[in-house]
């Protein structure tokens, strides 16, 4: 199997980006995000169609190429790069596993901002969680973490099997709860997403979960969480707050 030349592939990767940028996008997303990275000011799908680009052409590109050429991206403080990366990383998803916890961990660390962080929790770490039990210790140490990006982290991580009607709920609530008074609004916003997300398939039992706390959660919590609920279940627990 011919390997692939990762630093030509990571500088094709950078061109395509530059070419796509706006120095007007850019300077609008640097101050909306507060971001202490450089912006090229390219758009999300613009990312997500040199990306797929790539994937499509290189289809058997191995674990270890991945991870290179993932770092590489990230090497550079760049916002789109280190998106590009963590589109990457989920198009690939399948050559990931439990040893890569490590380097998903530093990812999420080193990313600090809710444009790359929601994406690499939800839909990199969430298929790793979703398909090994193996890393239900490492949430559980996100989830007290002292940094709230983690703690968010470990919540969406949970999302994307939870969005389709299974998943663990029962460790969501564990965090959830664990959070539910927390003041921090991306821990309340997070949690208010998961669970409209899951009420999408399984109302009822969000409900159920939310009913006793309502007057402890969050405003931002309960206007996500309601969306989908019926209007009798959206009366009751506004009635409990």
């Amino acid at each position: 199997m011919k390997r692939v030349d990762v630093e030509r592939l990571g500088r094709e990767i950078d061109r395509e980006l530059r070419a796509h940028g706006s120095d007007e996008r850019a300077e609008h997303e640097k101050t909306y995000l507060k971001s202490a990275l450089r912006h090229y000011g390219v758009s999300v799908p613009a990312v997500r169609k040199i990306t797929r680009r790539i994937a499509d052409e290189h289809p058997s590109l191995g674990h270890s190429e991945l991870v290179t050429l993932v770092e590489t991206l990230w090497a550079e403080p760049v916002h789109e790069r280190r998106l590009a990366a963590i589109e990457l990383l989920g198009r690939y998803g399948d050559r990931l596993g439990v040893g890569d916890a490590p380097l998903l961990e530093r990812l999420l660390r080193e990313s600090r901002t809710w444009a790359l962080i929601d994406g690499l929790a939800a839909n990199v770490v969430g298929p790793v969680v979703d398909k090994t039990n193996a890393l239900g210790p490492v949430l559980d140490r996100w989830a007290i973490d002292d940094d709230f990006w983690m703690r968010r982290s470990a919540l969406l991580a949970l999302l994307v099997p939870l969005r389709r009607g299974d998943g663990d709920f029962d460790r969501f609530s564990r965090y959830a709860d664990a959070m539910l008074d927390e003041r921090e609004f991306f821990i309340r916003k997070a949690i208010g997403w998961v669970l409209r997300d899951t009420g999408k398939q399984r109302p009822d039992l969000v409900y159920r979960w939310l009913l006793p706390r309502a007057a402890r959660a969050s405003g931002v919590t309960i206007r996500e969480a309601v969306k989908p609920l019926s209007a009798h279940q959206r009366s009751a627990i506004l009635a409990a707050r």
